[in-house]
């Protein structure tokens, strides 16, 4: 289907006439291959972290939101027939579906879970590009037995995307309901067991099936939102994959002990210890604002304890995509309440996706863009303390903007930033005095020896385009140099100029194009690379 056609017949209808496409354009989209695979300069960037924009008017418009999410998984998801994930593997989709006091259908309680509408766009731009929703599995760890969320559905409107795209949600392979179980009644194949050998507080994690099964691919898509751990992202999101009572890694020290002496094979047995020294060590070595009083999530002993336990459950994580649904960002405590009018959250139109196959990198670039400094929260010190993170300072993670047909490496001074304020770690002991919600960004010196500076291009370099020979679109990685303009040009065999794949200003560095060649003949071609006094030709060739 052109995309012409797609945006007339989407633009003009509504959310049912945009579903009622799913099958023709399934259909029409369809390509043949055994393995599915991200976007190749995605999967060649495992460093950077990726930007797309969107284009949403209002945060209740779901054909917006539907679309938006139909775009970027149309854009980033493709079927092939020379390696990849295999398409037999499950794909372990992982929204945030937390409670949301009973609110998950109105406006109020909009920020705190992932977008559906957007979600459900993500789902059908997948199976529009011949994934099947038959190993798809949408979970969270915390729907397991009853009492989590009282008076609210465990799923909410989550139960009707799954309805309308196919994806597997409350179904185990036991046969089981996922809500109807308790930790206790779990059969075997429902949970995949992972040791920690090195673990801190965990021993052995149990994750809800098919999280972290050997034929398994996770798709993480966290909210764009922060809470009393600061910005819970996409890494907080994870949490979730993990089995009650396992899960819910921010209830504190004194809990996580409760939890030991019930399933004690799960746990370290000297866990406490094991946090206490390293908790010991973090206040000498002054870590921001660990010196709040507290054995809860509100205070340092219990922020340790919380970060230990993600950690451990990183350290086990399978390969996947680290999304942050940021169509609309929410300031406040990750639920409901904040510091808006009759202390409610509040909710803001950020337009964006953020994206990248490390999560925790996604992460340190989404603080920085909620108006946070990363250096000043706890759990990136760590998890860089224990190999799970290589870089703290934001301005050292190449960010590469997704507009149009391009990715543009972009620096964080071009980046806008929607401050929104959270209850981490509050300031108003030892004689502090500052606002329960509040940024947490004071100046963080990173230092000039930190060993996470990206390696400087070496040469203005072209790289051969990707996939060649071209059958629909292919990709071209050019690197500069020096900042400046940048034009790539494509000529035929007969050295005319027939169109024109690039042309603008570039920062120093990676940058990609795309060029699709649908219009074009089937031929041998050539392709100009121009900038700063450089220039380099290489040849591609369209098949039909």
């Amino acid at each position: 289907m052109r995309r012409r056609t797609f945006l007339q017949l989407t633009g003009a209808g509504t959310v049912a006439a945009f579903l009622d496409l799913r099958q023709s354009a399934a259909g029409m989209w369809r390509s043949q291959g055994s393995w599915f695979r991200l976007h190749p300069f995605v999967e060649a960037h495992p460093e950077a972290v990726f930007i797309m924009k969107t284009a949403v008017t209002d945060k209740r418009n779901a054909l917006e939101k539907l679309q938006a999410g139909h775009s970027f998984a149309s854009r980033m998801f493709s079927l092939s027939d020379s390696g990849g994930i295999p398409v037999s593997h499950a794909i372990a989709l992982k929204p945030n579906l937390t409670c949301t006091g009973g609110t998950g259908g109105s406006a109020d309680g909009m920020g705190i879970r992932t977008d559906m509408p957007f979600l459900e766009g993500v789902l059908e731009g997948m199976r529009g590009v011949g994934l099947s929703m038959d190993n798809v599995f949408m979970r969270e760890g915390n729907w397991l037995g009853d009492g989590y969320c009282p008076g609210e559905r465990l799923v909410g409107d989550a139960e009707g995307v799954a309805g309308r795209s196919g994806v597997h949600l409350l179904d185990l392979p036991s046969g089981r309901k996922l809500h109807e179980v308790t930790f206790d009644t779990l059969a075997p194949e429902d949970v995949t067991w992972r040791d920690i050998p090195d673990g801190v507080v965990f021993r052995r994690i149990g994750f809800l099936h098919p999280f972290n099964h050997d034929e398994s691919w996770i798709l993480n898509i966290s909210k764009f939102k922060t809470h009393s751990m600061g910005m819970t992202l996409c890494v907080k999101n994870l949490q979730g994959t993990v089995i009650s009572p396992l899960v819910r890694f921010c209830e504190g020290l004194d809990a996580t002990a409760k939890h030991a002496s019930t399933v004690r094979s799960h746990f370290q047995g000297d866990l406490e210890s094991r946090v206490q020294t390293r908790f010991a060590s973090h206040l000498a070595a002054k870590l921001p604002r660990w010196d709040r009083p507290g054995r809860d999530a509100q205070g340092g002993f219990g922020m340790e304890t919380w970060a230990q336990r993600t950690c451990d459950s990183h350290s086990a994580m399978g390969a996947g995509l680290h999304v942050i649904e940021g169509l609309y960002g929410r300031n406040g405590d990750g639920f409901n309440a904040g510091p808006g009018s009759g202390d409610m959250a509040e909710d803001f139109l950020t337009n964006m996706i953020i994206f990248g196959t490390d999560a925790f990198r996604v992460d340190v670039i989404g603080h920085w863009l909620g108006g946070h400094e990363p250096g000043n929260f706890g759990l990136f010190h760590i998890a860089r303390e224990r190999g799970l993170l290589s870089v703290l300072d934001p301005s050292r993670v190449p960010i590469y903007v997704w507009e149009g047909d391009d990715m543009r490496l972009t620096p964080l001074s071009e980046l806008e930033r929607t401050p929104l304020v959270c209850p981490y770690l509050t300031r108003d002991y030892n004689g502090g005095v500052e606002p329960r919600y509040h940024l947490v960004n004071e100046p963080f010196d990173y230092g000039p020896s930190s060993t996470d500076v990206p390696s400087e291009p070496g040469s203005t370099v072209l790289g051969q385009n990707y996939e060649n020979p071209v059958r629909g679109s292919t990709i071209i990685e050019y690197r500069m140099r020096n900042a400046g303009r940048a034009t790539i040009e494509l000529f035929d065999s007969g050295g005319r100029r027939i169109d024109v794949i690039t042309d603008g200003w570039r920062n120093v560095g990676t940058h990609m194009a795309r060029w699709n060649s649908c219009q074009t003949p089937a031929g041998r071609y050539f392709y100009r690379f121009s900038t700063n006094g450089f220039s380099e030709t290489k040849q591609l060739v369209v098949l039909r």
